[in-house]
């Protein structure tokens, strides 16, 4: 393990340590600051050459700046003489532009892939990408988490009888899907219409939710307007209670305000894919970390050891 580094930007500082702390290693150090008119100024402090370097670093909001600082500090990295340089990036940013939906519109999540490869990037591990496809974007080896373990291991010690997962879109079948297998759980899904690309509509449930425990399961939550919509429909049609597990916590907007008004809303389970300080208090909304997870990816990938183990449970299903 003497020739595997650690780096981080501003993004998430916390998670990287924590990370290190799974590893049993010490964090690389490196300035990450700004030059006076506001460019961003990296300069590695750490002796890299040969090594097998790790950058941790979410592209979450501010998203371009979190961005600019990992394509910085891999074009760095490169030039330092390092081994090979993966780029961590539990939360991938952009991805939700990932196809020509409306004419004259970006595909962002290609874009972001080819940056990542320019600047130097010989591998990328992420978390939970918007969609699976978007690995085909890259050039480049990418390694795809899934959150599915660390949130079961939680949602098994509440012990919940008469479990149904539900999916709150068609496009998240294959997440629930998932996890109703682990947990031997029954399956519902939510017909919803987008009317606008910050609201949807929920319309009408495929499966029986009635008098039972409700986990309502996707990648990511922003303004939280989507989740209420499917909340308030599972009240509607008599479901006991009901708990969200969301992989990514963006919570942007009035996303609290609504988790803080919504009563028929449980509990709203995340991860630490993007920093979560100012929601680890908060009475309905439960943080758990990722950091052993990419512990051991880190230390698989560094060993040229296979990863599957960490996620062929939800590509087999």
């Amino acid at each position: 393990m003497d020739k595997l580094a650690v780096f981080t930007g501003n993004a998430h500082p916390e998670l990287a340590a924590d990370i290190c702390k799974a590893l049993k290693i010490k964090l690389s150090e490196a300035f990450v600051g700004r030059f006076s008119e506001g460019e961003i100024r990296i300069k590695i402090d750490d002796n890299v050459r040969g090594k097998d370097v790790f950058v941790v670093q979410p592209t979450c909001p501010p998203t371009n700046d979190n961005l600019m600082e990992l394509l910085i500090m891999i074009d760095a990295l490169k030039r330092a003489s390092a081994a090979r340089i993966t780029a961590v990036i539990p939360y991938f940013g952009y991805a939700r532009q990932d196809r020509k939906d409306q004419p004259r519109v970006p595909i962002t999540a290609k874009l972001v892939a080819n940056l990542l490869t320019v600047s130097g990037a010989n591998r990328v591990l992420t978390m939970d990408l918007h969609a699976g496809q978007i690995q085909g974007f890259f050039d480049i080896p990418v390694d795809h988490l899934f959150a599915v373990g660390v949130i079961i291991e939680y949602l098994e010690k509440l012990k919940l009888k008469n479990l149904v997962i539900v999916s709150p879109d068609v496009g998240g079948i294959k997440m629930a899907r998932a996890y109703a297998k682990r947990m031997g759980a029954g399956l519902a899904i939510i017909d919803k219409r987008r009317v606008s690309p910050e609201k949807a509509e929920a319309m009408h449930i495929m499966g029986e939710v009635a008098g039972k425990d409700v986990i309502i399961v996707d990648d990511l939550i922003a303004t939280g307007s989507s989740l209420i919509e499917a909340v308030i429909a599972l009240k509607k049609a008599k479901a006991n209670s009901i708990r969200a597990a969301v992989s990514h916590g963006v919570l942007s907007g009035p996303a609290r305000e609504r988790i803080d008004q919504c009563n028929e809303l449980k509990e709203l389970i995340i991860t630490d894919s993007i920093p979560v300080t100012n929601h680890k208090k908060h009475p309905k909304i439960r943080v758990l970390s990722i950091a052993k997870l990419l512990g051991e990816a880190i230390t698989r990938i560094h060993r040229e050891e296979s990863i599957s183990c960490l996620f062929d449970n939800i590509n087999r299903i």
